[in-house]
């Protein structure tokens, strides 16, 4: 599967997570910002699909991208020599499979993320590891909603979870984390699952792991909490502080009730709880 990569040049950080939370809406899986440049990345496949109206997003923006395509080979090429370890507190390690292995005494994931969204190094993903590991998920059946890579899931079952479900609307991405999940020795307690909130109806869970994007959590939050048992945590993230009002009110209709938040670099966390 080949990849486009949109080419954004940049103001400053916070025009760059501006336009990061605006082009989550669109099917972008990864963003990367360095040197003033924001790069968005989308199967090429589905570019065709949202090309006019992200040209109109940019353009509303007073911004130029300019796009390129990235055929597989060179994209996995570039991603493996370029992807660090990514340390959360010393608690936790996400590495890929030619890095050293953690300290003992130090949890890890290991992924090689291809082309799925999920390796540690965006602050959302960050702050959802960090989010799993107080979470106390042992013993617990949890899902994460678009897992990408599927690294919450992987976390979540080294941290004691009894099963997760990883749901993910796309094939690449579930092949990835059926990679991952193998490769981290948790497959008998993670199960990959291609598809989007549908594939929960009917399923319950004890916590619920979703680093999506605002609208599709605000859309998807009535699946959420008819999954969720009663006093059950729904950990969020992939939205901007900004944000954070529209998903708590959200949740809030849905007998959910805010217990924690933090900010990363401009993203929220934010842990809700289902009433019993």
């Amino acid at each position: 599967m080949d990849y486009t990569v949109l080419h954004i040049a940049v103001s400053d950080d916070e025009q760059a997570e501006i336009l990061t939370a605006e082009l989550a809406d669109f099917p972008f899986e990864s963003f990367e910002t360095e040197d003033g440049l924001l790069k968005a990345y989308i199967p090429a496949v589905r570019l065709s699909g949202c090309k006019t109206d992200v040209d109109a997003l940019l353009a509303r923006r007073g911004v130029e991208g300019r796009y390129a395509v990235i055929p597989t080979q060179n994209w996995n090429a570039s991603w493996e020599s370029d992807f660090p370890p990514v340390d959360v507190e010393g608690r936790l390690r996400i590495r890929a499979p030619f890095h050293d292995p953690a300290p003992a005494g130090e949890m890890e994931a290991v992924v090689l993320p291809r082309m799925s969204f999920g390796t540690g190094h965006h602050a959302t993903t960050w702050l959802m590891s960090r989010a799993v590991l107080g979470l106390g998920v042992a013993g617990r059946t949890g899902l994460d909603m678009g897992s990408g890579t599927g690294v919450l899931a992987i976390v979540a079952a080294k941290c004691g979870a009894a099963h997760v479900d990883a749901v993910d609307i796309d094939d690449w991405a579930d092949e990835n984390c059926r990679e991952n999940v193998a490769a981290n020795g948790v497959a008998d307690r993670v199960e990959p699952m291609l598809g989007d909130v549908g594939r929960i109806a009917g399923r319950r869970y004890d916590f619920i792991l979703a680093n999506i994007n605002r609208n599709v959590l605000v859309a998807d939050m009535p699946a959420y909490a008819a999954a969720l048992v009663p006093g059950g945590d729904l950990v969020m993230s992939g939205f901007l502080e900004a944000d954070t009002a529209a998903v708590t009110q959200a949740a809030a209709e849905q007998g959910m009730e805010t217990v924690a938040a933090e900010i990363r670099e401009g993203w929220m966390m934010i842990r809700v709880k289902k009433k019993k």
